[in-house]
């Protein structure tokens, strides 16, 4: 303690007082302007993560053209950005844990940046894929370091809806690919991807490092400084900094945290509940329906291109509105088994108009039935199980467990979304309606597992939800 209080008289004398009578406004509360520019810094690395995701679909068919590309040399194209999000996702934990949360969104938007100016650049497929696995490694690592970052800077009432941008804005960004793709050729639109990298890199100079990461590293003065400025300069941070610091020194005499560490009987929750959520965030098949719905809208008549927009500004509206609106009301279970259930009906309706045709049965129905079932699929994805498992993760893992935990639970995503990709096509010739209706029955297994193991988070620290969950 002594150690403790001569780090805090040591602070810089031109920082604001930080420890306030006790009729200071209470931190757990309040976020001061510092809180919302942190974030919306960090969500550029949402809208990156987004543009790498949707940068393939509006250009297919001008790369292949303009590089005389095969289906199958796109394919590789298109799929080598999993393999480099799982190396950044692998990577993310410990880089995260060594350099910082700022450092690693940097690091990240240079990778990314050199990425998308390799693609632009490209004659051949070698170079396009070296790009493309390059802005996969930097979305990998961002997918894991954003929620994590604004969990660890904002108030705990206000968590959730933070949180909850990193979904936004990776929707977002997707949508900026099909609107934007329209009426640019492919060059330039991965010039476009660049513009997010820039943001973030010099953003991250103007706006503090997580003022638990920095405890985390002995940096002490630092920690209340910055904790300091997210919480204001009239703010009391005696309560904040108190709790946080004594949370962390009781985790200091534990042993530098490793992968056997994870299937402790007293991490094993922590485990179960991230990986699970990022298991069935992937495996109710969301990959699977966005890949096939530009043919589902063509069944019903409509534009591909068109109906390609309307998702994606359903996806922007209902996680705007839904999500990140209402998480910090209603909590998070309950986004979480109204997503689930919306997905099991939107997955019913989308089987039963292939089950439909596939009989011949009431063909004038079937467009409308398949159409409303993407539609209420997609909404439903958008308003829970898009969003909340990356919230649920950023809040549940012990500051020492993060980097190692969040790794796995970050790669579990990716691979997760590769196997649905890859087995989408399989799985649709050998039955369409039966895809949808396992895709259902995975729905049916989150709904009893977000029932039975995931914890409500809503309106606690995160100091209070590990000792919840332990």
């Amino acid at each position: 303690m002594e150690t403790r209080k001569d780090d805090m008289e040591k602070r810089n004398d031109k920082s604001e007082p930080l420890l306030l009578p006790e009729n200071g406004s209470d931190v757990s509360e309040e976020a001061s302007w510092m809180v919302y520019l942190s974030t919306i810094i960090a969500v550029c690395g949402s809208y990156e993560f987004g543009t790498c995701v949707g940068y393939s679909a509006p250009t297919q068919f001008g790369i292949m053209e303009e590089l005389n590309l095969s289906y199958s040399q796109f394919s590789v194209f298109g799929s080598i950005l999993n393999m480099g999000a799982v190396l950044g996702a692998i990577t993310s934990g410990k880089i995260s844990d060594f350099i910082g949360r700022k450092g690693a969104m940097r690091l990240s938007s240079v990778i990314s940046a050199i990425g998308w100016l390799i693609i632009y650049l490209a004659k051949g497929d070698v170079p396009l894929d070296f790009g493309r696995f390059l802005t996969g490694y930097g979305c990998g690592t961002l997918s894991f370091v954003v929620p994590v970052f604004i969990a660890e800077i904002s108030p705990r009432k206000l968590r959730g809806a933070l949180a909850t941008l990193n979904q936004l804005f990776i929707v977002i960004g997707l949508a900026s690919m099909f609107l934007i793709g329209a009426v640019v050729n492919w060059r330039t639109l991965a010039l476009t991807g660049v513009a997010p990298c820039v943001v973030l890199f010099f953003g991250t100079w103007f706006i503090p490092e997580s003022p638990r990461w920095l405890e985390m590293v002995g940096r002490h003065s630092d920690f209340e400084i910055a904790l300091q400025k997210l919480r204001g300069p009239q703010a009391n941070i005696t309560r904040e900094a108190g709790e946080i610091q004594e949370y962390l020194a009781s985790l200091a005499h534990l042993p530098k945290a490793t992968l056997m560490d994870l299937i402790d009987k007293k991490n094993i929750r922590f485990v179960i509940v991230g990986v699970g959520l990022m298991f069935f965030q992937q495996f109710v098949g969301i990959n699977g329906v966005i890949f096939y719905a530009q043919q589902i809208f063509v069944s019903a008549g409509a534009s591909p291109t068109l109906g390609s927009i309307l998702y994606s500004i359903e996806q922007v509206v209902l996680t705007a509105l839904g999500a990140t609106l209402l998480i910090d009301r209603l909590g998070r279970r309950p986004l979480l088994m109204t997503s689930a259930v919306g997905m099991l009906i939107g997955c019913l309706l989308i089987g039963n108009s292939f089950l439909l045709k596939a009989h011949g049965l009431t063909l004038d129905i079937i467009p409308a039935l398949a159409v409303s079932g993407v539609l209420v699929y997609i909404g439903s994805f958008s308003i829970g199980m898009g969003a909340i498992p990356w919230v649920i993760m950023s809040e549940i893992f012990p500051i020492n467990l993060k980097g190692t935990a969040g790794g796995l639970v970050t790669v579990v995503n990716w691979l997760s979304s590769w196997l649905v990709s890859f087995t989408f096509n399989f799985l649709m010739i050998w039955s369409p309606h039966g895809t949808f209706y396992v895709y259902g029955g995975v729905c049916v297994l989150a709904i009893i597992f977000i029932a039975k193991l995931v914890p409500e988070t809503k309106g606690r620290t995160l100091e209070e939800i590990q000792a919840m969950m332990m």
